[in-house]
């Protein structure tokens, strides 16, 4: 079954990315990723202070991941899967990649506004000679109704 993987976060173009992957696997039979990645900057404390300070992160990740595990199970009839990650995000998404070959699809969410698509997208776009698989790149603007369109 190829999956969609798309990448956890508390950006707001993520729930865009969210609906998408949903969607697309919804619709073509496949499965959703959820990728969350925990920065190593993090936990740069004493050792028990580091361990309790990860294990409240995976926690906060975990809640934020049933938010969206929900709704794509109740409306889209897709049962997602969490992985967690620690590390830098561009080289954990390649690896996670590379060791996941039923992964067919990454799936961002672009930023709205000036600012850009997000540091994010512009990282992987950079890297993206590096992926054997596409990405999918859902602005953040678009709207629920015009997601189902395209899905």
């Amino acid at each position: 079954m190829r999956k969609f993987l798309v990448i956890l976060d508390d950006s707001r173009e993520c729930l865009n990315a969210m609906r998408f992957a949903a969607m697309r696997a919804a619709h073509t039979g496949g499965g959703v990723t959820v990728l969350s990645i925990i920065p190593p900057e993090e936990f740069n404390h004493w050792i028990g202070v580091g361990e309790l300070m990860r294990e409240e992160e995976r926690e906060r990740i975990t809640v934020h991941y049933e938010v969206f595990a929900k709704w794509m199970r109740d409306r889209q009839d897709v049962e997602p899967e969490l992985v967690i990650r620690e590390g830098e995000a561009v080289p954990e998404i390649l690896a996670h990649v590379r060791e996941n070959p039923d992964v067919g699809v990454l799936v961002l969410g672009a930023g709205e506004g000036k600012s850009g698509p997000g540091p994010l997208v512009t990282q992987m776009t950079r890297a993206a000679a590096d992926l054997p698989i596409p990405i999918t790149i859902v602005p953040g603007t678009m709207t629920k109704e015009r997601l189902e369109a395209i899905t």
